[in-house]
């Protein structure tokens, strides 16, 4: 069974809501989402109801359609239907793939004034607009993403719970973790990266280590995905597809800003605005926008136009790289596992800061700016983050590089504005020139 850490916000939420809000788990398709509800209902509930709006058979439906505006009835129908008894106060109902029947969650305000139970939602692709339209969404509900497992959660899936807690330590004091524990560290951190957070993957793999049965489940995942496009963004599909398809050749560029001329040269990001928002919105990538002026914000001088599309999660873009070809083909696994990527498979470790810079809560921001005329003027910072109402420029580096001229001159040039700054390396802790040199694996304290 994997260990995830949503479970003790499920259990704050319980203990802080008294029933007065139902609580939705927002997060792509197979991120885990119906597992943690289940696990969470069994152990936490004298009693459950779970209904998969994705399979839920038409006398239910009716039941909600019909029946809704007389409780009592309602309850005593659902509670005979699942043969189960309902205690008040100790019974949760789960909406499993609400977004499929978005009535029922028009009708968690009633549910939840009534008092009587508690509810769990669960929804992928929840915030598109197909799946919200003619509802009014309710206030009593609150909202919690889950992610992919982050590489805490995929050691303890190894049996592994006492690693975190040292590396916490040495990164809060800023210490070195020693070169035989940091070796150790970054052989799991690799395995990670070529995993991933999705819990199949992660359940394939660590049954003998096989990373050819993680692949497989990847790719079953990948094909779900598309099989979500044709479904959920019927008219323009194909946009989607070829966005999404594009990402690994985006990454694979030295200036990872997704170009929409090679997927047409007529393209206009007008056109594709909405392929971009799905992609984002069904939590399938992660969005960073290119912050244009970090003077007065990050979010108030993002521009939408200007992107890097990074996979939500890094196992599933080492699969989606070579989904054309057979796992034995996928040159990345052999390249990650004995530290020999070259320039272009960068983008691994890159996607890897910002699948768990977004899992810490940050919105992904970089800054770019091209300027010919004057070179002091041309930088590009991987990503920024503010840190203490100051920003913290972050670039990820191979462990050979040799210079870090962009973040010298947007050091310069943002000085006022600018708290610590960080290079990301596959080295262990270090400061050189003012600048806070960290291993890989710790961009999960940032």
């Amino acid at each position: 069974m994997l260990k995830r850490k949503i479970y003790d916000e499920l259990l704050s939420w319980k203990q802080k809501s008294g029933g007065q809000t139902a609580l939705l788990i927002d997060g792509a398709r197979r991120v885990g989402k119906s597992f943690i509800a289940e696990l969470f209902a069994k152990q936490e509930y004298k009693s459950h109801i779970i209904i998969d709006f994705g399979n839920a058979p038409r006398d239910i439906l009716d039941l909600f359609i019909n029946e809704s505006s007389d409780l009592d009835l309602f309850f005593a129908k659902l509670s005979a239907f699942y043969s189960t008894v309902l205690h008040k106060r100790e019974s949760l109902i789960v909406f499993d793939e609400v977004q499929q029947f978005p009535r029922a969650r028009q009708l968690i305000k009633y549910l939840v004034a009534d008092g009587r139970y508690d509810y769990l939602e669960t929804g992928s692709l929840i915030r598109l607009k197909k799946n919200t339209e003619n509802i009014i969404i309710p206030s009593e509900e609150e909202h919690i993403e889950l992610f992919p497992m982050d590489f805490e959660e995929f050691l303890w899936a190894l049996g592994d719970e006492a690693t975190v807690p040292l590396i916490r330590k040495c990164f809060e004091a800023r210490k070195p973790l020693g070169q035989a524990l940091h070796r150790k560290v970054m052989n799991d951190f690799r395995q990670y990266v070529l995993v991933g957070g999705m819990p199949q993957s992660v359940l394939a793999y660590i049954d003998g280590k096989n990373f050819a049965a993680s692949d497989e489940a990847k790719r079953r995942i990948l094909r779900l995905y598309r099989d979500d496009v044709s479904k959920f963004a019927a008219g323009y599909e194909e946009k989607v597809y070829a966005v999404f398809d594009g990402i690994p050749a985006q990454l694979s560029k030295k200036e990872k800003k997704y170009k929409l001329s090679s997927l047409s040269k007529t393209a206009r990001f007008r056109a594709y605005e909405d392929s971009f928002i799905w992609l984002n919105e069904a939590m399938v990538v992660n969005a960073c926008f290119n912050a244009t002026d970090p003077n007065v914000g990050l979010a108030l001088s993002a521009d939408h136009a200007t992107q890097k599309c990074y996979m939500a999660d890094t196992g599933l873009l080492v699969t989606h790289t070579f989904m054309d070809r057979a796992f034995t083909d996928n040159e990345l696994y052999k390249a990650i596992l004995f530290d020999k990527l070259d320039v272009n498979e960068g983008m691994i470790m890159e996607n890897i800061v910002a699948q768990m810079l977004r899992r810490n809560g940050h919105k992904l921001y970089f800054y770019s700016r091209s300027d010919s005329e004057n070179r002091e003027n041309h930088m590009e910072i991987d990503f920024l983050i503010t840190e203490n109402k100051k920003i913290a420029p972050i670039e990820v580096k191979s462990a050979n590089y040799r210079a870090h001229s962009s973040l010298d001159k947007f050091r310069k040039k943002f000085s006022d504005k600018i708290g610590a700054s960080y290079i990301l390396y596959p080295k262990d802790v270090m400061q050189q020139d003012g600048v806070w040199h960290l291993p890989l694996y710790m961009a999960m304290f940032l």
